[in-house]
């Protein structure tokens, strides 16, 4: 009896000593008391206004810390400013790494950015999930599988364009403003694809801008002269809005997309003028907090209080802050699937196996992920500006549904 109980007592000393092992799975960037999460975003910079997607995120961070954590960690959340410079991306990336320690980095902002620490951040192991970049290389878990997006790509959302375009109005002649860089260039080739064999009959001007310029009228005045009926403005907010303006000024009246990226109405559409701007089309996958039809919604009311309390200065009319904190509450999500297991392998297995509702995404659009499916969200619905704005139509489309 007496030998029985000691093999019992020892079994259950090894049982302790295990679970006590288990408990202590950490790599750098998470203790028993905190979890840090790197991030970078140009709170200066031509993209700044995107800056307000990364003061959402430290703002939510600081309510879940409020609130006790997850599973009884902090969440250090650290985001630099990159001013929307690759070279500036690489070294706050480096600081985040190297010097801060980092776990994991998430829901950083801009394709030439982020493209600059693509195999900096895989040759580390580090995760670099949940890319704010619409650009199709985010998901290739063959050659880079520490990194993820988040968004539908550009080049499906391009497509989607084109497919409308070619059912709606077949005899249109198409121009395309683009910024000459990865963000710019995947929507020139979406684009392109879409068109398929009409694209050297419809596809009359191409032309770039560079995202240092101080300003795109030129650019506008050559377009128009090409006498384009639809006009396809594939830049970021700052040049989206010079376009939308000068388009205006010039009395031209195409058909005009803009891409979701520059959707915001308060920062590109009021900017441009609201007059300019009637009946511009674009895509969503998010709500808008000015659609009446979500001012019951539990979860958009979830957001507006934590809006009135964490994040005072933003604006509640910018969709961007809803895209920010739909993209924190999915790194929350991701934290709590980890547990205890906080190594950087773990925070990858749990990003590759999300299957939920983020509350933030239209009804029906789910976030999901699998080891050979890297984009969280893959699907659209078309949106046009009305008044002050947006008006959604048609179905939810996406690369399945649309093709």
């Amino acid at each position: 009896m007496t030998h029985r109980m000691a093999m019992l007592a020892f079994a259950a000393i090894l049982a302790f000593a295990a679970s006590a092992v288990a408990q202590k799975k950490y790599d750098p960037g998470a203790t028993d008391t905190e979890i840090k999460v790197g991030n970078t975003n140009p709170y200066s910079g031509p993209a700044s206004p995107y800056g307000t997607v990364g003061k959402t995120q430290v703002g939510y961070f600081k309510m879940i810390n409020d609130q006790g954590g997850i599973n009884g960690r902090k969440i250090n959340f650290i985001s630099y400013d990159d001013a929307y410079s690759p070279p500036k991306t690489v070294e706050q990336a480096r600081r985040l790494v190297e010097s801060d320690e980092i776990l994991f980095m998430a829901g950083s902002f801009g394709t030439a950015g982020n493209s600059a620490i693509h195999k900096y951040m895989n040759a580390k192991k580090v995760p670099h999930i949940f890319v704010a970049s619409a650009a199709d290389k985010w998901a290739d878990p063959t050659h880079f599988p520490w990194t993820m997006g988040w968004m539908p790509s550009s080049k499906s959302e391009a497509r989607i364009y084109a497919k409308y375009i070619l059912k709606n109005m077949p005899d249109a002649k198409i121009a395309i403003l683009y910024q000459n860089d990865d963000f710019g260039k995947e929507y020139l080739a979406g684009l392109r694809e879409g068109l398929g064999d009409k694209v050297s009959s419809m596809l009359v001007a191409e032309v770039a801008y560079e995202v240092t310029s101080p300003t795109i009228e030129s650019q506008i005045v050559l377009v128009k002269s090409k006498e384009p009926t639809v006009f396809v403005n594939a830049a970021t907010p700052k040049f989206a809005a010079q376009a939308i303006k000068k388009t205006g000024e010039l009395g031209w009246k195409p058909v005009q997309f803009v891409t979701n990226a520059s959707s915001q109405i308060n920062s590109v559409m009021k900017v441009a003028g609201l007059g300019n701007a009637q009946g511009i089309m674009s895509v969503q996958y998010m709500k808008d907090a000015k659609d009446p039809q979500w001012r019951d919604d539990p979860e958009m009311k979830e957001w507006a209080a934590f809006m009135d309390r964490y994040y005072t200065d933003g604006n509640k009319d910018d969709s961007q802050t809803i895209w920010g904190y739909g993209v924190a509450r999915a790194i929350a999500q991701i934290v709590r699937q980890c547990g205890n297991d906080l190594t950087r392998e773990n925070v990858m297995r749990q990003a590759v196996s999300l299957d939920y509702y983020n509350g933030v995404t239209l009804p029906g659009i789910k976030i999901e992920t699998s080891a050979t499916d890297f984009r969280p969200l893959e699907q659209f619905q078309m949106m046009r500006v009305k008044g002050d704005s947006w008006e959604r139509f048609g179905e939810i489309v996406g690369e399945a549904t649309s093709e």
